[in-house]
């Protein structure tokens, strides 16, 4: 028996943000506040949210200090925010930071006084939310709107928590793909292998299932084929929307199975050196695949034919090898740089290495790996991922 959860509404498509306000009234739901980030301000993308519900009479409230990685402070700020008014519900607008950002205050605002977000770090179980939250994606890649998770960094500890648990599940997604139309490019591609990233990992965790393998395999059919027309051509309709619904699948899909080696090694390299975390999941999807192949032959092909670089026929090692193939050449049209190329200074690299292979560990998501490492493995494929 295999339980599966997922948001109790998902409203999935284009022009699908104005109807905020109708999704909140079906929830029994009228006094949100919106967690969101500057940009979201400066650029009037929160009013995307924002006019649908002023025409419904509603009066929503904004947070918006988030930050790319969010932190524990933040939370808390936000935490306190929340308590100097009546809100019903979080929705949480914009990337997968102020989404996870939302979570995150939630969780902690139904603590006990006192409690710290490192109190629910995995683990621990974040099955409690003061708030339910409502998730409005406006990239294409983190999944978050779909997922149990909420990533969160303690600053005392340079550590990026993975916090699980049905706390951190929102109560309702609205995936409109209209909003990721002014992407630039490089979030485009970042957030796009984080998805597909999301849902390979997901179909090779040893904590895959059948239900989340059709999630997966779904979301692989969508993001593979229309990443790089994404990338090229930002306005394609039809690419953006692939990408939106194939990232949201990816979202379920590993949620109720896993993430695994490439997210726990990902983790660190943004605590430390603030890489977006798509990119440096990107950095390492090729060397970990490589390294994890054949732990987990027949799974890596059949993923290779969902995205369309294998055929049915084609034999498992075949496949496999054309999977290597695909994810290099994925990172070089989509410019991905190498720890290297992107200006980490290699004696701070090299000097962290072991606290960031020991914070992989301490993850538990390397031990959901096809081929699961020990600290001297990892610190080899964090070696390897340097030059790129």
């Amino acid at each position: 028996m295999t339980p599966f959860v997922s948001p109790r509404l998902l409203l999935i498509g284009g022009g699908a943000v104005a109807k905020t306000a109708e999704v909140l009234q079906q929830l029994g739901l009228s006094r949100p506040l919106i967690v969101t980030d500057p940009f979201m301000i400066s650029s009037g993308m929160v009013e995307r949210a924002l006019a649908p519900l002023r025409a419904a009479g509603m009066t929503p409230a904004i947070f918006a200090d988030t930050v790319p990685d969010p932190t524990d402070i933040v939370v808390e700020a936000g935490v306190a925010a929340l308590r100097q008014g009546d809100y019903d519900c979080l929705i949480g607008f914009g990337g997968g930071s102020p989404m996870d950002t939302a979570k995150a205050m939630a969780i902690l605002a139904a603590a006990p006084p006192g409690a710290r977000m490192r109190d629910f770090k995995v683990p621990a179980q974040a099955n409690r939310a003061a708030l339910p939250v409502i998730c409005i994606p406006t990239t294409a890649g983190t999944g978050s709107e779909a997922t149990r998770f909420t990533v969160v960094t303690d600053t005392e500890r340079d550590e990026k928590m993975l916090i699980a648990g049905l706390g951190a599940l929102p109560l309702a997604a609205i995936v409109d793909h209209a909003l990721t139309f002014s992407l630039p490019p490089r979030i485009t591609a970042d957030t796009g292998i984080d998805s597909l990233t999301h849902a390979l990992e997901a179909f090779v965790s040893k904590r895959a299932n059948a239900e989340s393998d059709e999630y997966a395999l779904r979301a692989m059919r969508l993001i593979a084929p229309n990443l790089r027309t994404a990338y090229r051509e930002p306005d394609n309709d039809a690419a953006r929307a692939a990408m939106m619904k194939g990232a949201t699948l990816a979202g379920l899909a590993f949620s109720n199975s896993s993430v695994a080696l490439v997210h726990g090694m990902s983790r660190p390299i943004g605590a430390h050196f603030h890489v977006p975390h798509g990119l440096s999941n990107a950095m390492l999807l090729p060397a970990v695949t490589a390294y994890s192949l054949n732990a987990a032959l027949p799974r890596y092909a059949e993923a290779a034919r969902a995205m369309g670089i294998a055929t049915a026929q084609e034999g498992d090692q075949s496949a496999g090898a054309k999977l290597l193939e695909e994810l290099a050449a994925l990172n070089r049209d989509l410019a991905v740089p190498s720890p290297a190329a992107y200006g980490i200074d290699k004696a701070r690299w090299d000097a962290l290495l072991p606290t960031m292979a020991e914070q992989a560990l301490a993850s538990g998501s390397p031990a959901n790996n096809p081929a699961v490492p020990d600290a001297a493995a990892i610190l080899d494929l964090y070696r390897r991922a340097w030059g790129g």
